[in-house]
């Protein structure tokens, strides 16, 4: 995966949770949960109007300005990141968290509520959608790469030219 494709593979993704949201809402709006592995695992359809778990509900405005910060945050480290081979992993799951705050705006601002249609009965897991396994898996996929397979020293490149600049400042007053 080339850098340059991560704009198609977030359209991709997101056309993806979109279609599995419009089959929900289709197939499960107003009908029974239909169980895939009784007492484990169902589909049931559910209208969410919070953020992550059904937290901070019917804050629209807020989610909507945090996604588009997120956005802007995910596609600055994205622009930043080396396109070495190195890290791909990490360009993924950028593109994988970008997808899925997509995902879940486009619900937020089409209908006012994000579409839930994933349930484990097994442990009672809060009802969840394809961009919220985008979401959940990549930050936890995330979080074991910077603890365990990047370096440090690795993940300066976010603020390589604020250091270089800053380097070149304190050398210019050294010479003062």
């Amino acid at each position: 995966m080339k850098k340059k494709f991560g704009v198609v593979w977030v359209i991709l993704l997101v056309v993806i949770d979109q279609l599995t949201k419009i089959w929900a809402k289709s197939a499960l709006q107003g009908k029974d949960a239909i169980d895939i592995i009784k007492g484990v695992f169902s589909l049931e359809y559910l209208e969410n109007t919070g953020i992550a778990f059904g937290l901070f509900k019917d804050k629209f405005i807020f989610f909507v300005l945090l996604t588009l910060v997120i956005l802007v945050v995910l596609g600055f480290v994205y622009y930043k990141l080396p396109d070495t081979k190195r890290f791909r992993p990490m360009q993924f799951c950028i593109i994988l968290i970008a997808a899925g705050a997509i995902g879940n705006m486009i619900d937020r601002v089409v209908y006012n509520y994000v579409i839930d249609f994933l349930y484990f009965n097994l442990i009672d897991f809060p009802i969840f959608n394809v961009a919220d396994i985008y979401v959940s898996v990549t930050v936890f996929v995330l979080f074991f790469l910077c603890l365990f397979y990047y370096k440090e020293d690795e993940l300066d490149f976010i603020t390589a030219k604020k250091t270089q600049k800053s380097k070149k400042t304190a050398g210019i007053e050294d010479r003062k």
